[in-house]
């Protein structure tokens, strides 16, 4: 099993065709316990790198900091070049006692953050740096500019948007002053996007295709639903989402989603494949989709996440899943 490498958007950089979330490591449960301790991480870190993979993602809020510490940690312990993996994190939450400076995207809270995150990766820069949400108290130009001299400083690469909802106009307006200001613009956008979460097609996927922005998706397997864990007119499995929480109920275990979900059903029939593999397929041979973003607890789980890269899909069951929602 190997990863493909595409191009990221229009950036002369590649990565994987899948990518690796890091959003778990070193993320606190309900009772205090850490759900993806250090040795684990780099366990998961070593399953995604022996599979090909050099796409990981993470956040400076995740597991508040430790995951990219955990990230930092085996970086400096693997013996592989710091440039064979394509880095990405995000900017925006506080990782250090609250203050009124301490979030968004103002410049004061920016250059201490970016610092902050490439001393916990011990890197010296990352290759894509997302906005994590977007400030409406913060002027775009005055964002923009401060990405912009990352950028020129060589802390950063490349600059991204994610974002929980998908802006299309917000986007254009700031790559617009991007592009008059003589600013690096955003060159990849990571809304939530899968085979029931259907929010980004139209307005958003003709923006991104406008500005030929790469789409790096989170949430691939809406949040356990395309696993297959879940059946029509059945009650939830004990312990799932959709027993203990009920906006994942009332948003998931509807009638369109359990019929996209059967259309991913009869595929993986077809193909001899899992749901979620036949769901992460549909995402990888999107035209539009770049690299969607997996993220597993154990490295088996990792490895199977992976074996979507392998499932290839006709055109007609592309359609059919498509066409489902």
């Amino acid at each position: 099993m190997g990863l493909d490498a595409v191009p990221l958007g229009r950036t002369g950089t590649k990565v994987s065709e899948i990518a690796f979330g890091t959003w778990r490591f070193g993320r606190e449960d309900d009772t205090g316990d850490i759900e993806i301790g250090r040795d684990r991480a780099h366990a998961l870190l070593d399953a995604y790198a022996d599979a090909g993979g050099r796409f990981i993602d993470t956040a400076d809020m995740y597991g508040e900091g430790r995951a990219e510490r955990y990230i930092g940690d085996w970086l400096q312990d693997r013996d592989e070049d710091r440039e064979d993996f394509v880095i990405a994190s995000k900017i925006y939450w506080p990782t250090r006692k609250q203050g009124p400076n301490d979030r968004g995207l103002g410049r004061k809270h920016l250059r201490y953050s970016i610092d902050a995150i490439l001393d916990r990766l011990q890197t010296e820069y990352v290759d894509l740096l997302y906005i994590h949400r977007w400030d409406d108290e913060t002027p775009v130009e005055e964002f923009m500019a401060t990405l912009n001299g990352f950028v020129e400083d060589g802390k950063v690469h490349y600059l991204g948007t994610s974002t929980f909802e998908p802006n299309a106009w917000k986007v254009a307006k700031a790559n617009e002053i991007a592009e008059r200001e003589g600013f690096e613009p955003f060159t990849v956008a990571q809304p939530r996007y899968n085979a029931v979460n259907r929010e980004i097609e139209g307005n958003y996927l003709e923006m991104a295709a406008g500005y030929d922005l790469g789409i790096v998706p989170w949430s691939p397997l809406a949040g356990g639903f395309l696993t297959g864990k879940y059946s029509r007119g059945e009650e939830p499995p004990e312990g799932s989402r959709g027993a203990t929480d009920e906006m994942f109920r009332d948003s998931y275990l509807t009638d369109a989603n359990f019929d996209a979900l059967e259309a991913i059903e009869s595929v993986a029939a077809e193909t001899e494949a899992t749901t979620t593999q036949v769901s992460l397929a549909w995402l990888v041979e999107h035209d539009q989709v770049t690299a969607p973003i997996v993220g597993a607890r154990t490295p088996e789980q990792l490895r199977e996440n992976l074996a979507a890269a392998e499932v290839d899909l006709t055109q007609e069951q592309f359609d059919a899943i498509a066409q489902a929602k």
